[in-house]
């Protein structure tokens, strides 16, 4: 059987006709680029949702550093397994934008709180159960609740707060799993 050559005729289209084409999709797409670029209201719209949503996440955060300091008022003991947790949350208030008041305030009004509440039995904060694990279920029900919030807000913020919110999630999950997590 002999080897035949293939034909030099070119089968498909042209080098010139390739170009000239995607050089006529670029500059579709360039003026698609430009348009959307001058129309500030929707950059405007846009920087403004996200800066809320950074506002919303940096205040969950802290109302969860709060919770995680009442804890702490409450169950002393939970002190080495709570403070690091605690520690992350403060950082991602900061890594939203917030996070100055988190420490300060709260742990002020949460060991206020105990001294004059006769009615705290054996919690020492109102609203922290009575029982270790059972105030630890709690912070890790609102670490879920607050992972699964900021998951489905990730489509409607931009890239860089996405990235951030859906990273902060994650570690969020991951402290639900560490404060359900028995030790003993």
């Amino acid at each position: 059987m002999p080897f035949t050559l293939p034909s030099r005729t070119p089968s498909g289209p042209r080098r010139r006709s390739l170009l000239a084409g995607t050089a006529g999709a670029g500059a579709v797409l360039l003026a698609g680029c430009s348009g959307s670029d001058s129309d500030s209201g929707t950059t405007g719209a846009s920087a403004s949702a996200a800066a809320r949503a950074r506002a919303r996440a940096a205040r969950d955060s802290e109302q969860l550093a709060r919770r995680y300091e009442a804890v702490l008022a409450a169950h002393p003991a939970l002190s080495a397994r709570l403070s690091p947790l605690l520690a992350e949350v403060e950082r991602h208030a900061e890594a939203f934008g917030g996070g100055k008041r988190a420490s300060g305030s709260a742990s002020a009004s949460a060991s206020a709180a105990p001294a004059g509440d006769p009615s705290a039995g054996a919690s020492a904060s109102p609203g922290v159960p009575a029982t270790e694990k059972e105030a630890r279920g709690e912070l890790a029900a609102a670490e879920r609740a607050l992972a699964d919030r900021r998951l489905k807000a990730l489509p409607d913020v931009p890239g860089e707060l996405a990235r951030l919110l859906a990273s902060v999630a994650a570690a969020g999950a991951g402290h639900a799993f560490l404060l359900t997590e028995d030790k003993k």
